[in-house]
């Protein structure tokens, strides 16, 4: 069997080792790549990204190991930086302002319809994740917020956990995103019901393995194999409460390879 079409990454925020530590880690656990977080506390920094990001690039690439996207600032140094490293994507995330939602819309379109030029000199994609909570939580939001951009410079981050707390079905989703769609994040997530006395209940998300959340890892991997998806698959290494990365993400990765495998055929 094997899993031709996708690109498999990981982000790496849960692990703070030196770069050549993480190359090795990385490449230990079977990934072709990484997103990296570009962040203060971070192996890059955003004040440090121009040569920071190229010399972590350099590093990981002596393991095997790509730089498939990073999560960071849509700055032109880190623009910039991204072109000189092979760096294709920046991920970010649309958060929803004190001004309400549709003004932030329009006021996050105009930015990003103020860095197309940027994106385009530089040949790298800001990749737009739906998120739960006060952001563009669902497809069909990140649909409305990037759809009048060409995908190579304003593109969409699938994130089916997300679009599951939502309530919005996988197979709808990836056909709402398919013409924008430069990357998958893989996690879970479930409900749960918070603990304490109280006359409303109130609920809070809580991050699982990929086989016991709202999100059907099944139904994600038939859909985009069904449309022939050739590209990145990140597994986003998030868990409630944060802790044992190291031990959940080959379960979940081991999973997730026997989702998208494609199995020989028999003689």
């Amino acid at each position: 069997m094997s899993t031709k079409n996708i690109t498999w990454s990981v982000f790496t925020k849960p692990w703070k080792m030196p770069i050549g530590e993480l190359g090795k880690f990385v490449k230990g656990l079977g990934f072709d790549g990484i997103e990296l977080p570009v962040r203060p506390g971070f192996q890059v920094e955003p004040q440090n990204v121009a040569k920071g990001l190229p010399q972590a690039a350099r590093q990981l690439g002596d393991a095997g190991v790509k730089i498939l996207s990073v999560a960071g600032p849509t700055d032109e140094p880190t623009i910039a930086a991204c072109a000189e490293s092979g760096v294709p994507v920046i991920r970010v995330m649309a958060g929803i302002g004190k001004e309400g939602y549709l003004a932030t819309e329009a006021k996050l379109q105009k930015e990003y319809e103020a860095l197309v030029p940027l994106l385009e000199k530089h040949h790298v994609t800001i990749g737009v994740q739906n998120h739960c909570g006060r952001y563009v939580t669902s497809a069909i939001g990140l649909r409305r917020l990037i759809e009048k951009f060409s995908a190579k410079h304003v593109a969409a981050v699938w994130d089916p956990a997300h679009c599951a707390l939502a309530g919005e079905e996988p197979e709808l989703a990836a056909e709402i995103l398919w013409s924008h769609l430069c990357m998958v994040n893989l996690k879970n997530a479930e409900w749960r019901r918070n603990k304490g006395q109280s006359d409303v209940v109130e609920w809070s998300h809580y991050w699982t393995l990929g086989k016991n959340g709202l999100a059907s890892w099944p139904r994600v991997a038939e859909e985009l194999k069904r449309r022939n998806y050739k590209g990145v698959v990140c597994l986003t290494a998030e868990y409630s409460p944060p802790g044992p990365a190291e031990r959940l993400v080959p379960e979940d990765f081991a999973f997730a390879k026997s989702l998208f495998a494609e199995k020989s055929p028999q003689g």
